[in-house]
């Protein structure tokens, strides 16, 4: 069974969804069909929510939860490398690709990112242009520089 819950950020109202042992979603948006979510706070989801929390305060960097993002194998491995970017830090599409072992995949690494499901857990906001201009952001360009800003304070 799939669970979502809603809890208000720095950055807005976020999503978190679980299947029961793992995070599934985190997200800005709330079009959760409700035949296949239950609103329920499950453990899972509350810890999610107050490590998003102690994020938000500067007191977490890295955050221990299970996750299971669902997209295609190029998705996954994009936003494992994802996971791997330093709080605080940031990398261009092209170091990506680089980091994956493909530097011509810039497009297809732009492409997975904009698909993360998981915001913040998965760092996708850490991703910015080859000028080091900010760039693409699902949740917009207002968020990515408020979570960049949050992460430049705290590092």
């Amino acid at each position: 069974m799939n669970h979502v819950y809603y809890y208000d950020f720095p950055i807005g109202r976020l999503a978190i969804a679980d299947n029961t042992e793992a995070i599934t979603q985190i997200s800005i948006h709330d079009g959760f069909d409700k035949e296949e979510y239950q609103l329920i706070e499950t453990p899972l989801i509350k810890k999610a929510s107050l490590q998003l929390s102690e994020y938000f305060e500067g007191k977490r960097k890295n955050f221990e939860l299970p996750l299971s993002p669902k997209g295609t194998d190029f998705q996954k491995r994009c936003w494992e490398v994802l996971q791997t970017i330093p709080y605080g830090e940031t990398w261009s599409y092209k170091q990506l690709a680089q980091a994956i072992g493909n530097e011509k995949a810039c497009r297809a690494v732009g492409g997975a990112n904009n698909k993360n499901p998981i915001i913040i857990v998965i760092p996708c906001h850490r991703v910015i242009g080859a000028n080091g201009q900010l760039v693409g952001y699902g949740g917009g360009l207002p968020i990515k520089k408020a979570l960049l800003t949050l992460e430049r304070e705290y590092r």
